[in-house]
């Protein structure tokens, strides 16, 4: 009876082992293909595409070379201080979501959630190493394409600027006139310039929003 038991309880333990490794390995397998293609993207366009330049895919897609400092929408505050404070954030923000995806594998969450996660962790990732590493790997030439480990870098560590080349320009025109502060002004839908890393982490949310109750289940 003790040897049976003992056998039960081992088989049990492995069984659980076991699973956890496969959804712990399928959620590093997303995370680095993820920062494979978002990093050989960026890497791409700063080492091809000159500041600024734009190649058109189709009408409502293009290829739109721009850096910003980090914030959402290209916003910035704060200078050099307010950067330091984003990058180092994001970093502490980094350890937060490795935790909430260790944890989430180890309490067997919903795949839906564990496959969310992991986008998030990689879209931030992708993006914090461009705010750490960037600066000291990329200079910033005039009239020129960026070199790839450059002798004069354009900034320091923590101080690299994030590479954004997605654009989808779907609809533009005037916006009718009767409409309140905006009546008569142009409008171009979807005007924001993003990345893989980006595009990651709004799939993610997309994903919790549209199966919230399979990734967050309510306890009977």
């Amino acid at each position: 009876m003790i040897i049976r038991s003992f056998l039960l309880g081992a088989s049990y333990f492995f069984y659980n082992h076991q699973e956890i490794l496969i959804k712990l390995k399928k959620a590093i397998s997303i995370i680095v293909v993820v920062l494979l293609i978002d990093q050989i993207s960026k890497i791409y366009i700063k080492t091809n595409f000159l500041y600024g330049e734009e190649v058109v895919v189709f009408d409502w897609f293009r290829i739109h070379f721009i850096e910003n400092n980090g914030m959402a929408w290209g916003a910035e505050f704060g200078g050099k201080a307010g950067k330091l404070f984003l990058t180092v954030f994001r970093l502490f923000a980094i350890a937060g979501i490795g935790y909430w995806l260790y944890t989430s594998v180890k309490n067997k969450a919903h795949s839906i959630l564990i496959v969310a996660i992991s986008l998030i962790f990689a879209g931030a990732m992708g993006n914090i190493i461009d705010s750490v590493f960037y600066g000291v790997i990329f200079d910033t030439p005039v009239h020129a394409t960026a070199t790839l480990f450059s002798n004069e870098p354009y900034g320091s560590l923590l101080f690299g600027k994030v590479v954004d080349m997605l654009y989808f320009p779907i609809w533009s025109g005037n916006l009718p006139d009767w409409l309140p502060f905006w009546g008569g002004k142009p409008f171009t839908f979807f005007n924001a310039i993003f990345n893989v890393a980006d595009t990651a982490i709004s799939s993610a949310v997309g994903l919790l929003i549209i199966f919230n109750k399979k990734a967050f289940p309510k306890e009977l």
